[in-house]
């Protein structure tokens, strides 16, 4: 078994992407939390719809972020090669 250095780099971008993926498993979770609690909110106080429903929006697409960048850097990870 010879591994040289391309191939050492390969596998550790490999795994080094699978878990830059593993970071989409937080924003899933706490998007799902903050759906629960608006609908809960909306139940309690159905007048402050609107409201409501904008602050959970936006809460939920700063917490997107962290999953994006946990995407982007796997990306970066697999097609980019470094050492060529």
């Amino acid at each position: 078994m010879d591994i040289n250095g391309q191939d050492l780099i390969k596998a550790c971008s490999a795994i080094g992407a699978g878990l830059a993926v593993i970071a989409g498993i937080g924003p899933g979770v706490g998007q799902g939390i903050a759906a629960g609690h608006g609908a809960a909110a909306v139940g309690r106080n159905p007048g402050a719809q609107g409201q409501i429903m904008s602050t959970m929006l936006l809460g939920q697409a700063v917490a997107e972020t962290t999953g994006l960048y946990g995407l982007l850097v796997a990306m970066l990870l697999l097609f980019v090669q470094p050492l060529k």
